[in-house]
């Protein structure tokens, strides 16, 4: 395909999602699945316009003066992608499968783009309905959060050291540019890609077929390294899911000591039995939510509850969502938290630790639910995030860059380069 006809498959694509209200992923497979013409190259290029388009969907749409499908992939390749109405021009004319041609205003919006007297929230490209929540976590700062949401995302990789250690990786990885992350000390990150690049598929790798390393943010590394795991010690994972935070937890007990991972929805734990023989993992046992878990009430030395939420901290990766995000939805949110924490706290023993984590950064889902958990359940305190942060693996620099709450810490793509994330600990009363 050439590029206006890629232009024209990612306008289409919009105007599915936005029209039938489904997810970027779900529209993007099924034009594949009916344009099989269209090879990978292709298909990448298309992907990228239409998440970038949706991260950058107000922004866009200002520049513009239209909402529409239309512009907001012409500004994201005219104008974020760099290429300018001449150039964008010539690539539609240049193809029949192309869009119609520019129009004069269109191609002066493009020319003349400039965010610097657009309001706020679309500066931000934050829904403008969470501007006052945003505002609370990070005051002056909150427009800069938002736009750092609305960047492209590098490819994180976490090192599994029970197989191999990150100077090894790095040689298996090293025509891909793998790097070392800042933070954690087993990360490995391939830099963001730009316009119509894409990153490895690094699955297809032999060293991932061996278990050397899984696909992981630093911020979900830095979110296990937090639970200050020691070999010997029994760790439940309480919202395990495919389980990338319990292989890391594993990682870090060196196979010593038992890890439970459970999830009060079992179909999400389906992926975790072949990554933890991948991984060469000895000390995990995967068990059903709810009864049996009764044997281990009270014992716990910790337990992580990675906790259902909005997603608002991954909007790099999930932009669709950030428009799809409701009141209604992050009130669900809250309910669900408040019941899995309370559900949580059983199982930790008298000095016990209880890890609270998000991929939020609403106070709704972070400091508030936190403060009403305390206050509900005086056996439990917040540790503060600076001494949590001292005796993890991630070193304390990192408490110089997060930022620290009364509540716990926050990591985000504009303070760490990391995907958004809460993270706090408690210790129960002796």
């Amino acid at each position: 395909m050439k590029s206006g006809g890629r232009l024209q498959a990612a306008i289409e694509i919009l105007a599915d999602i936005e029209g039938r209200h489904r997810p970027v992923a779900e529209a993007l497979k099924d034009w594949g699945l009916s344009h099989r013409f269209a090879g990978s190259r292709d298909r990448a290029a298309i992907g990228n316009m239409v998440y970038d388009a949706l991260r950058w969907r107000s922004s866009s749409g200002w520049i513009m003066g239209d909402q529409s499908p239309r512009a907001a992939i012409l500004a994201t390749v005219g104008w974020r992608w760099g290429l300018g109405a001449t150039e964008l021009a010539g690539c539609i004319a240049d193809d029949p499968h192309s869009p119609a041609a520019l129009t004069a205003a269109e191609a002066a919006r493009l020319d003349n783009a400039d965010l610097a007297g657009a309001p706020a929230h679309v500066r931000a490209d934050v829904p403008e309905w969470l501007v006052g929540r945003f505002q609370r976590v990070f005051a002056d700062d909150w427009v800069d959060e938002g736009a750092g949401l609305a960047q492209r995302p590098p490819l994180d990789m976490r090192v599994n050291r029970l197989k191999a250690d990150r100077t090894k990786v790095m040689r298996a990885l090293a025509r891909h540019g793998a790097a070392e992350t800042p933070w954690s000390p087993d990360g490995l990150r391939i830099r963001p890609t730009a316009g119509e690049g894409r990153h490895p598929n690094v699955q297809a790798e032999p060293a991932f077929a061996k278990g050397w390393f899984e696909v992981q943010d630093e911020g979900s590394q830095i979110a296990a390294s937090m639970v200050t795991a020691k070999p010997g010690e029994q760790i439940i994972d309480f919202c395990a899911g495919a389980g990338g935070k319990t292989l890391a937890l594993a990682a870090e007990m060196t196979n010593k000591g038992q890890i439970f991972a459970t999830d009060r929805n079992p179909a999400r734990l389906a992926p975790i039995f072949q990554r933890l023989v991948r991984a060469g993992t000895r000390d995990v046992q995967v068990r059903d939510a709810g009864s049996a878990l009764a044997d281990l009430v009270g014992r716990a030395d910790a337990v992580l509850v990675d906790a259902p939420c909005t997603g608002t901290g991954v909007w790099r990766r999930r932009p669709d969502a950030k428009w799809r995000l409701s009141e209604r939805a992050l009130t669900a949110r809250v309910a669900e938290q408040a019941a899995v924490l309370a559900s949580a706290a059983a199982f930790v023993k008298p000095g016990g630790r209880l890890v609270y984590v998000t991929c939020s950064l609403l106070p709704d889902e972070n400091s508030d639910q936190l403060a009403a958990f305390v206050k509900a359940v005086p056996d439990f305190s917040i540790v503060p995030a600076r001494d949590v942060i001292a005796v993890s693996h991630v070193g304390p620099d990192l408490a110089e860059t997060a930022l620290l709450l009364d509540m716990g810490a926050i990591v985000s793509p504009r303070r760490t380069a990391t995907d958004g994330f809460f993270i706090a600990v408690m210790k129960r009363r002796q």
